[in-house]
C-alpha cells in the first residue's frame, strides 16, 4: 500500500486555507511551479482532484475539502503530540485554545481562566462565535475546549463530552431609583420594566416559566442576546435586568446597580464541551480539576462550593471584585 506522503500534505494544507497559489508560495518562499508539482503528485496518489479554479482563486473539490479535514487532524495531532509528549514538563510556554459563546459573560470567561492568568509558561487564545461557528473549530483540533451556557443539542454529530462547571443564581438587578422600597420580587416584575435576555436562551426559559406560573405579564423594555449589553441597558436605568450576579459583579460591589431579589428556582449553568481524547491539553485538566493519567469520564470537579439544586459536580463561581470583567 503506498505511503502517504506529509511533505506534499502540508503543501496542499497551506495553499487550501490561504485559496491562492501565488499568496501561499510567497509565504513559504517557495516558487508556484514547485508549490503546483508538490499539490499534483498528491492528487496523483490519493487519485482526485483537490482543486478547482474559477478566476484567480482555488476552490476545494469535495475530495479536498475531505482531504484537508484530515489534513488538519493530522497536523494537529502533531502539534498536540510535540506539547503533551515532547514538550511536557519543559519550561517552554504551553498553549490552551478556547473558544467561547459571543454572548458568554466576560467576568465567568475570567474566572474559569483565572488559574492559568499571568502565567509565563501559558498563552491562552481565545475565539468567539455561535456553537455552529465553534464546534467544527474544536472537532479539527483547533480548539481544547468551548464554553457555553446552553448544552449543545442531540443533533450534534460529533462525540462531545459536556463538563457542568458553574451554575450562577440569576437575580433582577437595577439602579438604586427603580429599586428603592419594600416589594416582592413578583410585585417589582408586575410593576416595573424588564430587560430579558433573548427568547431561546436558558434564562429566558426560566424567566418565562416563572412568569407564567405567577400570572405575571412583564412589559418588556429590551430582549438582548449580549450580556455585555443588558449590563450596559441596566446601568442607564432602562429597567431592572434578569442577570446572573456575576455579569454584574463590578456595578454590585460600587453600588452602580443593587439586587430587587433572585428568582428561587432559576440559574444558568456552564459548561466546557470538549471531545474525548486520549492526550487532552494538560491545561484543560488544570481548569476542569482532573490530573495527569486520568480520563474524562472520572476526571473529578474541582473543590468548590456547591451550588444549592444546581446538581453533584456543579461548582459556584465566585462573584469577580471590583475591576474585573
Amino acid at each position: 500500500m503506498p505511503t502517504l506522503n506529509y511533505h506534499h500534505l502540508r503543501y496542499f494544507r497551506a495553499v487550501a486555507h490561504d485559496g491562492h497559489l501565488t499568496r501561499t508560495a510567497e509565504r513559504l518562499a517557495v516558487s508556484q511551479s514547485a508549490l503546483s508539482t508538490q499539490i499534483r503528485k498528491l492528487e496523483e496518489q490519493i487519485g482526485h482532484a483537490l482543486f478547482e479554479r474559477r478566476g484567480r482563486r482555488l476552490f476545494l473539490t469535495e475530495a479536498g475539502r475531505i482531504a484537508l479535514d484530515h489534513a488538519d487532524a493530522i497536523f494537529a495531532t502533531g502539534e498536540e503530540l510535540l506539547n503533551t509528549l515532547g514538550h511536557g514538563g519543559t519550561t517552554g510556554q504551553r498553549l490552551l485554545r478556547v473558544g467561547s459563546l459571543a454572548t458568554l459573560s466576560r467576568n465567568f470567561q475570567i474566572e474559569f481562566l483565572r488559574p492559568l492568568l499571568g502565567r509565563d509558561d501559558v498563552e491562552i487564545v481565545i475565539r468567539s462565535g455561535t456553537l455552529d461557528d465553534l464546534l467544527p473549530g474544536l472537532e479539527a483540533h483547533r480548539l481544547d475546549v468551548v464554553l457555553a451556557n446552553v448544552a449543545p443539542g442531540r443533533d450534534v454529530s460529533i462525540p462531545l463530552v459536556s463538563h457542568p462547571i458553574a451554575a450562577q443564581p440569576v437575580s433582577l438587578v437595577g439602579v438604586p431609583d427603580r429599586v428603592g422600597g419594600r416589594a416582592s420580587l413578583v410585585q417589582r416584575l408586575r410593576e416595573q420594566r424588564v430587560i430579558l435576555p433573548a427568547t431561546g436562551s436558558g434564562i429566558r426559559a426560566g424567566f418565562d416559566a416563572f412568569a407564567d406560573r405567577h400570572g405575571i405579564e412583564p412589559r418588556i423594555v429590551a430582549e438582548v442576546d449580549d450580556m455585555a449589553m443588558i449590563r450596559l441597558l441596566a446601568r442607564e436605568g432602562t429597567g431592572l435586568a434578569v442577570v446572573p450576579p456575576i455579569v454584574v459583579s463590578e456595578e454590585l460591589a460600587s453600588g452602580t446597580l443593587v439586587e430587587a431579589g433572585r428568582f428561587p428556582t432559576l440559574s444558568e449553568t456552564f459548561h466546557a464541551l470538549t471531545l474525548a481524547r486520549r492526550f487532552p491539553n494538560p491545561l484543560l485538566r488544570e481548569l476542569l480539576g482532573g490530573t495527569p493519567g486520568t480520563t474524562d469520564d472520572d476526571a473529578s470537579p474541582p473543590p468548590a462550593t456547591i451550588e444549592t439544586g444546581g446538581g453533584q459536580g456543579v461548582r459556584s463561581l465566585p462573584v469577580s471584585p471590583p475591576g474585573r470583567r
